[in-house]
């Protein structure tokens, strides 16, 4: 079931027209001092700007998985650009190195922050990106990312997190936010329970954001994702139904967020 859902999902996501075509590349930039290696994934048929989208990965780093989201994104018309958070080169091989890689971001927001934001300008940058209209979204990890690039004061319209980490040390910087939040969040998530959720909600409607929050019944953690272990034992499972429903839920999303 899952490997006809993502085939079917790519291939509708990824031809707009009888000659589009998504364009791809690997795109190196930096933050401060640090090189960092991005992927780049747009609809060569789309004449003009467009709105732009950053894709943050899991705590894995940018992998294949982050790149075919990318790629799904831009096959919806919208400029895609996988940001790498971690390092150009610094990928985890297994969830002890991905745990290694993800923690000095988990501690330190700031930083964070900062990576997320230079994948933001370099999007931004890109003259057939149209930089009053962009938009984040991420997954475990990345949902978390996004969620502390909206609470930096970001000039995104609105961010997305696929089963991310709720909880921020600084919840009063949500006053910062200047878009709309959408939290798209499985219901047997084990690793962020309800208690987190229940401070999100209260962070969010405390700071007066436009925040959206979707239970999806029965999804563990990392639904979205077909290489999740079937084995829910670990507390990750995929869940066909969840990501094609998360993955509408965005759709809508993106185009309220973007307008005409």
């Amino acid at each position: 079931m899952r490997t006809i859902f993502w085939t079917v999902a790519i291939a509708v996501s990824l031809v707009g027209s009888a000659w589009a075509e998504i364009r791809t590349e690997t795109v190196e930039y930096m933050e401060g001092d640090t090189v960092l290696e991005g992927y780049l994934a747009y609809d060569d048929s789309v004449v003009g700007r467009r709105p732009g989208v950053v894709v943050v990965h899991e705590w894995y780093g940018l992998n294949d998985y982050a790149k075919r989201r990318a790629r799904m994104v831009a096959g919806l018309g919208y400029v895609a650009f996988a940001a790498d958070i971690y390092g150009k080169g610094k990928r985890a091989k297994d969830s002890e190195e991905a745990a290694a890689l993800s923690a000095p971001f988990r501690k330190d927001r700031g930083l964070m922050r900062a990576r997320a934001s230079a994948a933001l300008k370099k999007l931004q940058g890109y003259d057939f990106v149209d930089p009053a209209r962009t938009a984040a979204i991420g997954y475990c990890f990345g949902g978390t990312t996004v969620l502390e690039l909206a609470r930096s004061g970001a000039d995104v319209g609105g961010v997305v997190s696929f089963h991310g980490g709720l909880d921020t040390p600084n919840p009063g910087d949500a006053r910062n936010i200047r878009g709309s939040v959408l939290a798209l969040h499985g219901a047997a998530d084990p690793f962020v329970g309800p208690e987190q959720a229940e401070a999100f909600r209260r962070e969010m409607s405390d700071a007066g954001v436009d925040w959206q929050m979707v239970y999806y019944g029965g999804a563990m953690h990392s639904f979205t994702n077909p290489a999740s272990d079937s084995d829910s034992s670990d507390g990750t499972a995929y869940n066909e139904r969840a990501d094609r429903r998360s993955w509408e839920a965005m759709k809508a999303f993106l185009k309220e967020v973007f307008g005409k």
